[in-house]
């Protein structure tokens, strides 16, 4: 089993920069790609920008040049750097893990961290 926390939200400014952190507990090693993704009041969860165990990162076109997806494999930590920030991207934001092939094949889902970005 693995427990993912995420943390950083909050609210920003239009043009604004935020850094939303996710933590891995449990059996962080069995995860492989991750990603961060969102979900708005009415909207369907949509993902951001994922990245592959061995760091190989996308992003969907909206946040492209603004936002950057990291990880730390040592700590089993997941970051995602928000900058000049929009009022459409006021979102719930989630991190999730994939299981590494080998493992029983599941996705791990962290409770999410609010965004909010308003002047």
């Amino acid at each position: 089993q693995v427990q993912l926390v995420e943390s950083g939200g909050g609210l920003a400014q239009p043009g604004g920069s935020l850094r939303l952190s996710c933590a891995a507990f449990g059996n962080p090693f069995i995860i492989d790609d991750m990603g961060w993704y969102r979900q708005a009041p009415g909207k369907q969860r949509e993902v951001v920008a994922t990245i592959t165990r061995g760091g190989t990162t996308n992003y969907t076109d909206s946040v492209k040049g603004r936002f950057a997806i990291s990880r730390d494999n040592i700590n089993y930590r997941l970051y995602l750097q928000m900058n000049n920030l929009k009022p459409e991207d006021t979102a719930a934001y989630y991190c999730k893990g994939d299981s590494r092939p080998g493992f029983l094949p599941r996705e791990y889902w962290g409770r999410g961290t609010q965004v909010t970005v308003s002047s």
